[in-house]
Order: C-alpha cells, then sequence, then structure tokens
C-alpha cells in the first residue's frame, strides 16, 4: 500500500445513534467520502468507545434510550476531552423540544435535524471535522 493510500487516523469519526438505519445511512455516507466510522448503539456505548481511542469527530442523537443521552456525550466530551467539544455533530428528529433547543443554543453544537439528506450530513461534516 502506497502512503497516499494509507487511510489517515484523524479520518476516524464516532457515531452513536440508536436507530440502525439512520445508522447505516450515515456510515454509508461518510464512507463513500473517505472517512473511516465507527458505530455505536447507545450513549453507554459511545462513551466506551470515546475512552478507547481518539476520534477526529462524534455524531450523536441526542434522544436515544438508556441512562446516556446525546446531551450526556456532550457534557461528557466537554468534560474529559475539551478538545473535542468543537468536533461534535448532533443529530435530532425533535429540535422543537426545550431541552433540546436549550442545548443547541448554550452549545453552539451544530444539529442536523432528522431527516436530512447526505450533501446535508457530508458538509456539516467537512466543515466541522475537516476533510479525510
Amino acid at each position: 500500500m502506497t502512503a497516499t493510500a494509507m487511510p489517515r487516523p484523524a479520518a476516524l469519526i464516532l457515531v452513536i445513534e440508536d436507530e440502525p438505519s439512520v445508522s447505516a445511512f450515515v456510515r454509508a455516507a461518510l464512507e463513500r467520502r473517505g472517512y473511516k466510522v465507527v458505530e455505536a448503539s447507545s450513549g453507554a456505548a459511545g462513551l466506551e468507545q470515546l475512552e478507547a481511542r481518539a476520534f477526529a469527530g462524534v455524531i450523536s442523537d441526542i434522544r436515544m434510550p438508556g441512562n446516556i443521552n446525546g446531551a450526556d456525550v456532550h457534557a461528557w466530551i466537554r468534560k474529559n476531552q475539551p478538545q473535542m467539544a468543537s468536533r461534535i455533530i448532533l443529530i435530532s428528529g425533535d429540535t422543537a423540544n426545550s431541552e433540546t433547543q436549550h442545548l443547541l443554543a448554550s452549545s453552539q453544537t451544530p444539529c442536523l435535524e432528522k431527516p436530512f439528506r447526505v450533501h446535508k450530513l457530508i458538509s456539516m461534516v467537512e466543515k466541522t471535522f475537516g476533510k479525510p
């Protein structure tokens, strides 16, 4: 493999999403653009991944079942990996919710509203994380 064909570790994206269809959609779109993707199906699994390795960015659903949601993941990153705080994209199907609105307004974190198109996802990822 040539040096130019080697994937850069900086292109590794963590996708935390409990809906398999949304996770598969995001993964396929990112991999077609040259990103590497690690998936986590819950907030707790996402935090385990964040503790285990470094990522170029995190895409997380806000509302997920279980004890840890996207807001909790966001707060954990800000506290434990502050260098990652500007490399988070949130996904929500419920941006009208007052808690969601407060999180987005107070954190200035970019948010993709479900449903979203591939070009919107890629544009936000490249702007927030950089190109692979």
